[in-house]
């Protein structure tokens, strides 16, 4: 019995589920063939290649598709608004009637035909081409109720009522199927920007673009700033059509386009566009209207140019033109030589050190011929002079072919600083092999005020800012590492004295026992005002750096300054243990002669170490050396008022009142 009335259970569900499996896949047959019939177009509207939209009071309108571009061919030549184009597309795919009737059906009804409807001679009729063949819609007269209009359909044989929305978008100004632009290669894809000025300049300026480096390559051969030129071509894509002007209105003679004031060329993957800009609108350059055409097309428009642009397009040769004076890589830079008139050359080398750090050498090359020497450079100098290279820039482009005279005037027959850059394997601009750059400064003999550049072998001539003379001395001092000594790790100061030279006794002296490194015994016996002066002393002792170099030289009499020779004042002695003061021999003295406070903030130091060198303090060193020569001296006040002379009287007091 249970076995039955599954299996009719089983039966019922099968049976129930085929029925709702074929009513349904029926209702949604029924519902496509519904949406089917209430479409006016068929499938032939998702491929339209081309359309014309003739009105009986308003011009043809043509556009067709060349390759991914619409184009807008009547009633001028010119890109289409692919929006607008879109939004008419769009419009027909999903166009659907209210209702419809047959054509052949107008006979019964009280002797209507097409005329009664608009369709006869219709007010607009929308043309437009498929797969080859060419479908004509006629829109007709808007219904009683204005909100819908009759629509003939292609094969004439249905009237079909729709949305009157569908004559505001077939009617559509031609303005606005117009595309505003009037170039249409992006910057990315520009490969040359051709300009042209009009007569009698006549001048032609080409740029071209390698990789992501711009270059003129007429009239001259130069680099070219690449953010100023891809500026200018991001201007020239902003620019807008204003207004198309009607041939009755105006002709190319007339406009200055038959000899345009100026005519750019974008050429980008497989396309060139032209545009020449004639005179400006109305006589009035002010306006920044000007109007222009594009080369092949005939339709002549108006078109607003910024002041800005004009300017570099007209003066490209100067305005887009790259005012670094040196294309170099600094990280390439292998060596630096600089020379001035009667001074022995300074060589500046990179030395090979490990990844991550830097390190440079000094070669102080003698006029007497002896072997040279070599002192460390300061890595911070160097690389501030590397980026004043690569930062050098024009003021002015004084000339691209100058004279003998010319580079006579400008100091270039003897060159106030010459700089030899020598370039490492990758460094040299064009190509992979070493090379070197060969900057020149020159300055006119009755003003040194302003300076010239010239790269040898190169014909440009540039005016620069003279500080580059004043970073670039040829003097050893200038570029030499200011750290003097550091202690390496172990080592220490076990010794200290400041003696103030011709003085019986010391300012302060004390040395530490045998094996005794630490100084907080007999730091903890001073004054606050001594303790910080001797632990300044003796951490600026542990890393000796020079604020400034004055000479590599030390003359034990005194101080060579740019004021004149200064006295020594003090002398300062320390011990150095280089193993932790075990007394085996390892212990050096160190000694450092220094002047009187010069100022604010100036000491001068000597020393025969390190080859002898003087040197100014750093304010450290300074501030510490100042406060333990003065530490137990106190302000002594204002002096004393003279004693009167023998034989006057002391002025008398009178007594206050009521005394």
């Amino acid at each position: 019995m249970r076995t039955k009335v599954t299996l009719v259970l089983i039966f019922l569900n099968v049976v129930l589920f085929f029925y709702i499996f074929e009513y349904e896949r029926k209702f949604a047959i029924e519902q496509d063939l519904m949406v089917m019939r209430k479409r006016v177009y068929g499938p032939e509207v998702a491929s339209i290649d081309s359309f014309t939209r003739i009105e009986r009071a308003g011009p043809t309108v043509h556009v067709e598709k060349r390759g991914d571009q619409w184009w807008l061919t009547q009633p001028h030549e010119w890109p289409a608004n692919l929006n607008a184009v879109e939004r008419i597309l769009n419009e027909l795919q999903l166009l659907e009637h209210e209702t419809s009737f047959k054509v052949s059906d107008l006979a019964n009804t009280e002797g209507r035909t097409l005329s009664d409807y608009g369709l006869a001679d219709p007010a607009l009729t929308f043309i437009f081409t498929s797969g080859g063949k060419t479908y004509t819609t006629k829109v007709g007269d808007d219904t009683k109720t204005g909100s819908r209009l009759y629509l003939l359909s292609p094969d004439g044989t249905r009237i079909h009522v729709v949305n009157r929305a569908l004559a505001d978008t077939l009617e559509i100004s031609v303005d606005t199927l117009r595309s505003p632009s009037i170039f249409t290669v992006p910057v990315f894809e520009v490969r040359s920007l051709s300009l042209q000025t009009a007569a009698p300049a006549n001048l032609k300026v080409r740029l071209r673009r390698e990789g992501d480096r711009w270059s003129f390559e007429t009239p001259i051969l130069a680099r070219a700033n690449t953010r100023r030129v891809e500026s200018a071509i991001g201007g020239l894509n902003d620019l807008r059509a204003k207004r198309f002007l009607e041939p009755r209105e105006i002709d190319a003679d007339r406009a200055g386009l038959t000899a345009p004031t100026l005519r750019v060329t974008l050429e980008g993957n497989a396309r060139r566009e032209t545009l020449l800009l004639g005179g400006p609108v109305g006589g009035d350059a002010t306006s920044g209207d000007y109007y222009a055409k594009v080369e092949d097309k005939s339709a002549i428009f108006t078109v607003s140019v910024p002041a800005t642009l004009v300017d570099d397009l007209r003066n490209a040769q100067e305005k887009l033109r790259d005012p670094h004076i040196l294309d170099l890589d600094i990280r390439n830079v292998t060596a630096i030589t600089l020379s001035a008139p009667g001074q022995p050359d300074l060589g500046i080398q990179r030395l090979e050190v490990p990844q991550g750090t830097e390190a440079w050498q000094l070669v102080i090359r003698t006029a007497s011929g002896q072997a040279p020497q070599t002192l460390a450079g300061d890595s911070a100098t160097i690389g501030r002079l590397l980026q004043e290279f690569q930062h050098l820039e024009a003021r002015k482009f004084l000339s691209d072919a100058p004279s003998a005279s010319d580079l006579e005037n400008w100091g270039f027959n003897r060159p106030e600083r010459e700089i030899s850059i020598n370039l490492g394997t990758g460094g040299a601009p064009r190509s992979g092999e070493a090379s070197t750059i060969t900057l020149q400064v020159g300055v006119k003999p009755a003003d040194r005020a302003v300076a010239f550049a010239r790269v040898a072998n190169a014909p440009f001539v540039y005016e620069v800012d003279p500080e580059i003379l004043e970073s670039t001395p040829v003097l050893a001092t200038h570029f030499r590492q200011r750290l003097l000594r550091t202690l390496p790790v172990g080592a220490s100061v076990t010794g200290l004295t400041l003696t103030e030279i011709g003085a019986a006794q010391p300012i302060y002296a004390h040395q530490l026992a045998a094996g005794i490194t630490s100084w907080d015994i007999p730091l903890s016996l001073e004054t606050d005002r001594r303790r910080r002066a001797i632990t300044g002393l003796l951490t600026q002792m542990r890393a000796l750096q020079a604020r400034r170099f004055l000479a590599n030289s030390f003359n034990p009499d005194h101080a060579e300054t740019e004021a004149g020779p200064q006295p020594w004042k003090y002398r300062l002695d320390i011990t150095l243990a280089l193993t932790g003061g075990s007394g085996s021999g390892q212990v050096s003295t160190s000694t450092l002669l220094l002047t009187e406070r010069l100022g604010g903030s100036t000491q001068i130091a000597g020393t025969s170490e390190f080859g002898g060198v003087t040197f100014e303090v750093t304010p450290e060193l300074l501030d510490s050396v100042f406060a333990l020569a003065y530490a137990d001296k106190q302000d002594p006040g204002p002096p004393a008022k003279p004693a009167p002379p023998a034989g006057t009287e002391s002025p008398k007091t009178e007594s206050p009142p009521g005394k």
